[in-house]
């Protein structure tokens, strides 16, 4: 029989519904729900005994002397943490299962910059009736068949984009650090060096890139400048990746088409609850569709990332390798 075992879930951990946790774990532990802004000192007591931790940052650190063998974020990014934070030997995973939910976002997004059809033709029809459009009248819309996709940062989210993409007959381009053995959904494949081609061939260009020193400003003026007039970019990744004055430059320049975009610069914090997300006016641009950072968030999506976080610790529990390992603690 598996020892009991302890966690620490943070109740502001970047996901909802807590307490679903316990429902999807096969093993016996001892859970403990805080919240790191109206009990942070029992979040700092309760991390020195855990065995896990269940979230996101926690202020301050993880405290010393703690026993903690696992620090599971339930999301998947993790540029607020790094080995030296967590003591030495600590495991760090993060949890996937978002990429289908954003794929899903993206293709709609993309569809809907062909056909028009919310934007456009829907309140026209609403407004006006036929207005003069029927079956062979009025003016033409454009079709995702035979455009190219080209996807900066070929992960999970990349993969499921292109699996979308290639149901829809368009050609798929890639780069990434690691090029993989995909034939059946990438056309071509490339290195961050070949960025420039991909750039210059791609009717939609999606950015799925992480954020970091690597990828910071990657998509700035030069790269605007070598896109088609009507390309239409998107980024699902971090919003740094795109350089944000280079990108309100070409969308108000009409350098290029449009855009597509989920991911920002500003984000709400206490002093300012509802900022605008950048400091130019994307807002009162007509060629852009933007969206919160929610093209992940289903209720789907968060019952599999509570269910991939109790597997592993259930994982934890047998003494069975854990997945989605980032890092070792190295304090």
């Amino acid at each position: 029989m598996c020892e009991k075992l302890s966690a620490l879930v943070l109740r502001e951990g970047g996901m909802n519904c807590d307490d679903l946790l316990a429902s999807k774990m096969s093993t016996d532990w001892d859970l403990t729900i805080l919240s790191t802004r109206t009990e942070p000192a029992a979040v700092i007591e309760a991390a020195k005994r855990v065995d896990a931790i269940v979230g996101g940052r926690i202020p301050g650190g993880i405290p010393q002397g703690a026993r903690l063998r696992l620090y599971q974020a339930p999301f998947t990014g993790y540029d607020w943490i790094t080995a030296p934070d967590l003591p030495k030997g600590v495991v760090f995973s993060n949890t996937h299962e978002h990429e289908t939910t954003i794929a899903e976002h993206l293709l709609a997004a993309m569809l809907e910059w062909q056909t028009g059809l919310m934007r456009e033709t829907h309140p026209l029809m609403r407004s006006k009736s036929y207005s003069g459009r029927s079956i062979n009248r009025g003016p033409h819309h454009l079709e995702l068949r035979g455009t190219t996709v080209g996807i900066i940062g070929y992960g999970q989210i990349g993969r499921e984009v292109a699996r979308r993409c290639k149901a829809f007959d368009m050609k798929v381009m890639a780069v990434s650090r690691t090029i993989r053995d995909e034939p059946d959904l990438v056309d071509w494949y490339g290195t961050a060096s070949q960025l420039g081609l991909l750039l210059a061939e791609s009717d939609f260009i999606i950015c799925c890139a992480p954020g970091g020193a690597e990828t910071q400003g990657m998509i700035d003026a030069k790269a605007f400048a070598v896109m088609k007039p009507n390309a239409v970019i998107a980024n699902v990744g971090r919003g740094e990746v795109i350089d944000e004055a280079a990108l309100y430059s070409a969308l108000s320049s009409r350098r290029i088409r449009g855009a597509i975009i989920d991911v920002w610069y500003t984000y709400p914090s206490d002093d300012a609850p509802n900022p605008w997300p950048s400091k130019f006016p994307f807002q009162k641009l007509d060629n852009i569709i933007m969206s919160p950072h929610n093209s992940a968030w289903t209720v789907a999506m968060s019952d599999r990332r509570w269910t991939f976080v109790g597997n592993n610790l259930d994982r934890l529990a047998r003494g069975e390798p854990l997945r989605n390992v980032c890092f070792l603690g190295e304090r």
